[in-house]
């Protein structure tokens, strides 16, 4: 039995480390999280935002176009940002916000953020093309868990692979508490310049949600540490949005609403159904949280995909970009048999790249599967053809496919996963192999037999 100083004296390390732990990340006068975004047409504006502490009276950017003579600096255009003041359990942080507008197309920026007295350091972006132009941007399902430790190598080695990227996608839960700062501070410090270089666009997923009382809300962290669209249905802005950039719309879903009721989900369909049928760009591509297929069994989501893949088959979406289910999964919703050169509908992903993991189910909608294994995308998008690429956090090519337009709007499905080098990796997380009951590993064995029988691996 513990002697009652010993307990005391636990209770005060503990109490000391969680100060620590939460002290690390308390905002300052000096500008951090600085994040780029968008609030509105990327080839004529580009938004930034930024954190401090509460002694900032006024914040402000400076921006001018890229120049490798470092005279710019006094020639930089001040602009005022909008502030607003965020109160979160451990501290009250004030949180800047500018919209870079009257902007030109296709052209660099140098800019910075901070008070006129504490500055960041100068960052670079460039513009899009305000015509049809190639585009490449980077997708990450789940980072959620040991976001510093582990998901850190995940968008650095995205960074790596594709440096010139145009944005990044993250396809809901960012952290896994979603008013827990010290996550958030962790969910910076992988990205750190990187998000202050390359625009980030992202949806919430279920973790980025906390119940008040009865009701369901998005983190308090949500709206004012990012600067997203507000072109999305009422009360859901900037959780619910689309993005037009160089012939391609992106249209991003808030899943985790739609799953609270009925009337969040019409509403959303609807506004999903208007904002694509009018769409004139050569290419659509869909990111939200809950996967239409899941690579879990057990976790279908049925009414999100009885009430959306219509629309996605009917709307002739390219592709839809998901979480959730921390495996890997891409496939296409076809009869067993089926020819799958020429696609129904949208391609499905699921993908990871934190370190939190599930089994998986293999389902027959797969064609390529990873179960236990940190990825991130790749994907470029020119004229008539998009290329997928799914790298592990090593480096190494996991899954490629293209996907080729012709003249009537039609996809052809070229495979290009039977020519890589990378065998499935399939193997379960340690730790469900020491869980699972032996009629558990019999029936995942079975499952994992018929999945490439049905493949034709041997």
């Amino acid at each position: 039995m513990y002697h009652r100083s010993a307990l005391l004296l636990l209770l005060l390390i503990s109490t000391s480390a969680t100060f620590a732990q939460n002290k690390t990340y308390l905002p300052t006068a000096f500008p951090d999280r600085v994040i780029l975004g968008f609030k509105g047409n990327p080839a004529t504006s580009q938004a930034v935002n930024w954190r401090t502490d509460t002694t900032i009276k006024e914040a402000v950017a400076a921006i001018h176009e890229a120049d490798p003579s470092p005279d710019f600096t006094n020639k930089a255009k001040i602009v005022k940002a909008n502030t607003q003041k965020a109160v979160f359990d451990e501290h009250t942080a004030l949180y800047h916000e500018v919209d870079f507008t009257e902007l030109k197309p296709a052209t660099q920026y140098v800019y910075r953020v901070g008070d006129g007295k504490n500055w960041s350091e100068w960052f670079h972006f460039t513009t899009a093309s305000d015509q049809q132009a190639p585009l490449s941007f980077l997708y990450f399902g789940d980072a959620q868990n040991d976001v510093r430790s582990l998901w850190s190598r995940a968008i650095r080695g995205a960074y790596s692979t594709l440096p010139k990227a145009n944005f990044m996608i993250h396809a809901g839960d960012l952290i896994n508490r979603s008013n827990n700062d010290y996550e958030w501070g962790e969910w910076f410090e992988a990205g750190g310049w990187i998000n202050g270089m390359v625009p980030n666009l992202a949806v919430p997923g279920n973790h980025e949600y906390y119940r008040d009382g009865l009701k369901e809300k998005v983190s308090k962290h949500w709206r004012p540490q990012f600067a997203l669209p507000e072109n999305g249905p009422e009360g859901l802005q900037e959780t619910t949005y689309y993005v037009d950039y160089q012939g391609t719309r992106f249209i991003f879903l808030n899943s985790e609403e739609a799953t609270i009721g009925k009337k969040q989900l019409n509403e959303q369909a609807e506004w999903f159904e208007n904002t694509v049928k009018g769409n004139t760009n050569r290419w659509t591509v869909v990111v939200h949280h809950h996967p239409i297929y899941s690579t879990k069994k057990g976790r279908d989501n049925d009414e999100w995909r009885e009430k959306m893949e219509p629309l996605y088959k009917k709307y002739k979406v390219d592709i839809v970009l998901q979480g959730h289910d921390h495996t890997y999964g891409r496939g296409i919703n076809m009869p067993v048999g089926q020819s799958r050169k020429k696609p129904d509908g949208p391609i499905y992903v699921v993908s990871v790249s934190g370190p939190k993991m599930y089994d998986i189910g293999l389902q027959d909608w797969m064609d390529r599967a990873a179960s236990n294994t940190q990825l991130y995308q790749v994907i470029h998008i020119e004229k008539d053809k998009l290329s997928f690429k799914a790298f592990t956090v090593n480096g190494d090519l996991y899954d490629a496919f293209d996907l080729k337009k012709d003249q009537k709007g039609t996809n052809t499905l070229v495979e290009l996963s039977n020519t890589l080098q990378m065998q499935e990796r399939l193997n379960l997380p340690e730790r469900y192999e020491k869980s699972f009951k032996e009629a558990d590993l019999k029936e995942y064995n079975q499952r994992y037999q018929d999945y490439k029988k049905r493949k034709g691996i041997k």
